[in-house]
């Protein structure tokens, strides 16, 4: 299956559009933390969860580069170094759009809630499928498929999650920067970096689940023949 001429295809093409979404991130992110503003991104954070009604969530720094995630078990706004210490566009763009997802937790947003219950059986599924697909693929040689079906499903799992992914990252870079612009933390010519930032952010969620629906279908494709 691996030199099927369409997997090669598929894979050649997400590998393009994901160095390429990876690349404009990076050059924007660098681009606008050269646009200072008055709040770092830690006090940015913590002004828009206050502002949003929310004591419970904690913001703290982590190590690395765009490491940046809300995790709703700890209730916790993680950011990493750059962005937490630093004043910037970029800083203030990254921040606002992990508290977006601090609201939508709070608001019991219904995409979000329906990603974080299937993470359980995401989490297995990309931990053993590509030995169940690899160990199906061997077997349907000889006739029987049943193992590749499982190994396809496991995968399917995890196309599901990149798909629901999406409008949870769209929502939350909505929701950062309708409140960037109440609350004039960025106005003018920074509200159009930040959301640049934020579009080419959402970029690389949109390459990684059209990636994941094209390998599914060439996986189907398989085997279907």
């Amino acid at each position: 299956m691996i030199a099927d001429p369409l997997y090669l295809i598929v894979a050649g093409l997400a590998l393009i559009a994901s160095r390429t979404a990876g690349f404009m991130l990076q050059k924007r992110f660098a681009e606008y933390s050269q646009s200072p503003i008055g709040l770092t991104g830690k006090q940015v954070a913590e002004k828009m969860l206050h502002e949003n009604g929310i004591e419970d969530v904690e913001v703290i720094s982590v190590a690395g580069q765009l490491t940046d995630h809300y995790n709703p078990a700890k209730k916790t706004v993680n950011l990493s170094d750059p962005v937490c210490h630093q004043a910037n566009v970029a800083a203030a763009a990254v921040a606002a759009h992990e508290c977006g997802h601090a609201v939508q937790h709070a608001k019991a947003y219904a995409p979000l809630t329906f990603r974080s219950a299937i993470v359980p059986v995401v989490s297995i599924s990309s931990k053993f499928m590509q030995w169940v697909i690899l160990a199906g693929v061997v077997m349907a040689a000889s006739g029987s498929t049943t193992v590749l079906w499982i190994g396809v499903a496991m995968f399917a799992a995890t196309t599901l999650f990149s798909i629901i992914t999406l409008p949870v990252e769209f929502d939350a870079s909505r929701r950062a920067l309708k409140w960037l612009d109440q609350s004039n933390v960025v106005s003018g010519a920074q509200h159009e970096q930040a959301a640049s930032a934020l579009k080419w952010a959402a970029s690389t969620y949109v390459v990684a689940a059209l990636a994941s629906i094209g390998q599914l279908l060439v996986f189907l494709r398989y085997l279907r023949r």
